[in-house]
């Protein structure tokens, strides 16, 4: 691991529940204080966008900094949702109201608008039991072009069945949300997530030239290529230790419940 300090990007603001710091020429991070997701905020030529926007209690405090950057609510064309858990959508459903554009991947999509409470753990983050509408399904390869930004979506499973990695390959901007993060910190596999996806997704990144990493939660950095070098290291650890824990189970035992559960639900069949 290198000794190397971290770059400082500039603090442009801070209020009581997030800071905007300066990510690059119209890009901005609003990193917030509590739990909530980092939100980005990338002011193209001919749109604008927000990536997540963080939970529905700090909209407030989110508007001030987009404010605070020239952006008000109205002025932003679309959001982009990376993953179903509500602390990366929570406000978007504020976005909803003012006719924004929401995006997320197809399967995310799917959860949100069916209103999956398990997967987007609605018990964890307790936020407002309200609707939130996706407007555009979106898939591996599209491209969302903002005149000066020109983001490939990329289809990263791993953290969830339903993750996504926005990449400008002529600025190097990886926006990675919780597939990875600074330092190689891994966002954790949940419910639809996979350890063995989210191996190959990592890998999928470390083939990108990237230079600065936008992540779905801590700092930014510029040191993308050791971060996810150390991220895959670390997976393969845990998909080491879950065989280990694997094996340690009597499998048969923790099975037979439910293929019993299985066989009754059968029944009804016959």
């Amino acid at each position: 691991m290198s000794d190397r300090k971290p770059t400082a990007f500039p603090i442009l603001m801070k209020n009581e529940v997030c800071s905007l710091i300066q990510a690059a020429d119209d890009v901005f991070q609003i990193r917030f204080s509590n739990r909530a997701a980092n939100a980005y905020l990338v002011r193209g030529s001919a749109r604008t966008i927000l990536i997540d926007v963080g939970l529905s209690s700090n909209y407030p405090a989110m508007v001030e900094c987009l404010h605070f950057a020239g952006c008000p609510p109205e002025k932003i064309d679309m959001v982009v949702l990376s993953h179903e858990h509500l602390d990366h959508i929570g406000a978007a459903w504020h976005f909803n109201e003012r006719r924004t554009y929401v995006a997320a991947h197809r399967l995310a999509a799917n959860k949100i608008m069916l209103r999956d409470d398990f997967s987007m753990l609605r018990k964890m983050f307790n936020e407002p039991n309200v609707p939130i509408n996706i407007d555009i399904w979106l898939e591996e390869g599209n491209l969302i072009d903002l005149g000066n930004f020109r983001l490939n979506v990329m289809y990263t499973p791993g953290h969830t069945s339903a993750c996504i990695t926005l990449f400008d390959q002529d600025k190097g901007l990886l926006f990675a949300a919780d597939t990875l993060m600074p330092g190689g910190v891994m966002g954790g596999v949940f419910g639809s997530g996979s350890i063995s996806d989210y191996i190959q997704s990592l890998e999928r990144l470390k083939g990108l030239d990237a230079r600065i990493l936008l992540s779905g939660h801590g700092r930014l950095s510029d040191t993308p290529q050791e971060d996810v070098r150390i991220a895959i290291a670390r997976s393969h650890g845990l998909l080491e230790d879950t065989a280990q824990l694997f094996d340690a189970l009597d499998a048969r035992a923790n099975f037979e419940p439910i293929m019993q559960s299985v066989r009754d639900l059968n029944k009804l069949d016959d």
